[in-house]
Parts: structure tokens; sequence; C-alpha cells
């Protein structure tokens, strides 16, 4: 018989981030901190998640939590945990100072990147071209491009010092760490600062992100970058391409749905962002959210559009498999409702090494040159947490 323990709070002003151990799985939204430990059942496509845990509601009663991660490539299995123990928290708080909260991890790393940048740039020098070549009946509009670094520390990676390094940074936006399947050693870990669905009830949200700017530690500069970014005609139509793919998965589900007509700004320690909250109300309030979350991923924040000839772009250029980046981690109850987030600014982190991601949008009139900028300032929060401050 599978049975779920009743979920249980942690103690009023306990840190979840201190109670935290390798193997847990822990997501961090502003709505509370979600903790968990052990699995009494594993679910290798994020479809058939109600399924388990409607049979798990019918056992034991209660309402049963499963959590996890879809990859980018939907041939490729998910990773969703049903756990035997789920401990809830309060939201994170922090006043995001890092420097005064950061642990660095031991060094030195060896680096190798993948592609070399010079490699990067062809890339997006032949996404352009490809763009430039498709036909306009069925034409290419976006492809997003990804680079990763390989770094290989002196011993196994201190996995809960490093998500407390991110989630104190960055307290307000989206710090996960789900082990991969079992037998691995592999932890899947990050700070996202993108919604990709939320449903409660009725209630449904999703803040695509789309155009990015890197911060300044000088804050003139820092407001500038930030008005430009409102002002770019290029980054404002790479948004625009993301928002109305994800208002147009979510409508066939909605009574109501609200889409502001122009972005705003959000920010996160690293990076400014175009932003869209995108809210409205389901017609049927059972639709679960894993269902939504499908229906959306993935958007053309992390793929490109249209999706299929887009995903064949990244298939031909980028020289390794994206695995977990650029899919979708959350979690989901019973009744459907759960919080998925683009998994972005993450890790994959097995024994001495990690994987860190980062990508940017391909469009026309992207230059080559900053959008290996781009990732480099993106792989920053990733970098920070371990403690290397400078650029790669």
């Amino acid at each position: 018989m599978l049975h779920q323990r009743a979920a249980t709070a942690d103690p009023v002003g306990g840190d979840p981030l201190d109670a935290y151990r390798p193997g847990m799985s822990l997501f961090a939204s502003k709505r509370g901190v979600v903790r968990t430990e052990g699995a009494i059942a594993t679910v290798d496509r994020l479809e058939r998640v109600g399924r388990v845990l409607g049979e798990i509601r019918k056992e034991g009663g209660g309402t049963p939590l499963a959590i996890g991660a879809i990859p980018f490539d939907d041939r490729a299995p998910a990773h969703i945990v049903v756990p035997e123990d789920v401990h809830w928290s309060p939201p994170l708080t922090g006043t995001g100072e890092a420097d005064r909260a950061r642990r660095p991890l031991p060094g030195p790393w060896t680096v190798r990147p993948s592609p070399e940048p010079a490699g990067h740039i062809a890339g997006v020098e032949r996404a352009l071209k490809l763009m430039a070549d498709s036909a306009p009946d069925a034409r290419l509009r976006k492809v997003v491009l990804a680079r990763s670094l390989r770094l290989t520390g002196p011993g196994p990676v201190d996995v809960a010092r490093l998500l407390g390094n991110l989630a104190r940074r960055d307290p307000a936006g989206f710090t996960f760490a789900l082990p991969l399947p079992s037998g691995t050693g592999r932890t899947l870990i990050g700070a996202s600062p993108e919604l990709l669905v939320a449903k409660s009830g009725s209630a449904v949200a999703a803040n695509p992100l789309a155009g990015s700017a890197p911060r300044s530690a000088d804050p003139t500069k820092d407001q500038q970058r930030a008005v430009a970014l409102l002002a770019s005609a290029k980054d404002r139509y790479e948004h625009a391409v993301v928002a109305e793919a994800v208002a147009e998965g979510l409508r066939p589900f909605c009574r109501t749905l609200d889409v502001p007509a122009r972005p705003g700004l959000a920010k996160t320690a690293t990076m400014w962002h175009l932003s869209t909250r995108i809210t409205g109300e389901l017609r049927d309030h059972t639709t679960p959210s894993a269902r939504l979350a499908l229906a959306l991923h993935p958007t053309p924040a992390v793929c490109g559009t249209p999706t299929r000839d887009a995903q064949a772009a990244i298939r031909a250029i980028e020289p390794f498999d994206r695995g977990f980046y650029t899919g979708a981690v959350g979690y989901t109850d019973a009744r459907g409702d759960g919080e998925w987030v683009v998994t972005i600014r993450c890790a994959d982190v097995t024994g001495d090494t990690l994987d860190l991601f980062a990508g940017g949008g391909i469009v026309t009139g992207s230059d080559p040159d900053a959008e290996l900028a781009e990732t480099s300032a993106k792989l920053r929060t990733l970098l920070f947490a371990l403690g290397i401050d400078q650029r790669l």
C-alpha cells in the first residue's frame, strides 16, 4: 500500500536551508518552501502523475504531493517522485546581500567549456543564417542557443552550501535542489527567475521572461541598462514572441486571461529581464498544473519558434545534451495545484563536477558577440554561488 505521511510544518523561525541534506528535494518560492524525503513512487512522465497521486489519495487519504523535473527533450524520461515525507516552511527571507551571506566552495576549479567561446559565436551566426534562409511561410523566427561549462573541483561539491548561497542571494526567486534518478549521485540545483505556470484552484499564472541585460554594481549604470532594455526593439520583439506563445498555450484552458499589452522589468542579482505576468481563471478548476505545464513546455524563451524547427536547429548546433536544463522543475498535489518553473540558472552536480548552462534567444538582429556576453552574465548566478567572481 502506497502511503505518503501527512505534511508537516517546520518549526516557526527555523531555516529550511539548514534542514536540507543532500538526497532531499527542496523547492522554494513566494508561496513557501517544500522539502521532501524518501520515495514511495517514481514517475517518468509528467502526464502520469495525476493518476498516481489519485491512487495514493484513495488508499491513504489526504492530499499527496509529487515533486520533480522534466527534461528539455520531451522524448527523454522525466524524474518525478512521490516522497514519503513532506515538510513546509514559510517563504525564504533575506536581504539578497550575497557578499555577507556567501560561503564560497573550495577550489581550485578546472573549467572545460562546451563549446569554446568562438564556437558559440559561430553557432549564433549559423542560427542567424538558418533564419534568413527559412521559407517566408514557415519562417524560423527565434532559436535559443546555450553553452555549458564543466567545472571540476578538488573534492565532492557541497550541495547544501551551494544551495544556501543561491537562495540567500535571490530569496524572492525560485530556488531548487532535486536528486536525479536513483544511483546516479546527481543533483539538479538552481535559482530560476522564470515561472512557467502556477495553479491554485481556478487561478492560473505564468511569467515568461525574454530579453535580458546584465546588472551593474553602479546604480546609475544599472538603471540605464534597465531603461535601455525596455526601449530595445530587438529585445521587445524577442519577448513578444514568448509572451504570445504562453498566452496562446493557456487560452484554451481559461475562462478569462489577462495579458498586459507591454512588458515590465524583472530583476535578479545578476540580470534584468523583460517580464510579462499573465493571469487567468480556468474554465475547469480541476485542470491539473501538470497538464498546463506540458501545454506550455518548451516555450520560445528556452527553445525558439516554430518549436519543432527551433528544436532541430538546437540539435544541429549545440554540442551537448541539455538534459534537464531548460526543462521544468516543480511540484503538484492530488488536486492539481502546484508550481512549475523553467529550469534555468542551474547546474547538474555529480561528485566533484558541475555542469553549468546558460543560453540566449537569437532573433534577426542579434549580435553574436553580444549573445556570448549575455551567456557569460547569466553564468554568474552559479559562478558567484561557488565563489568564482570572474566571468567565464
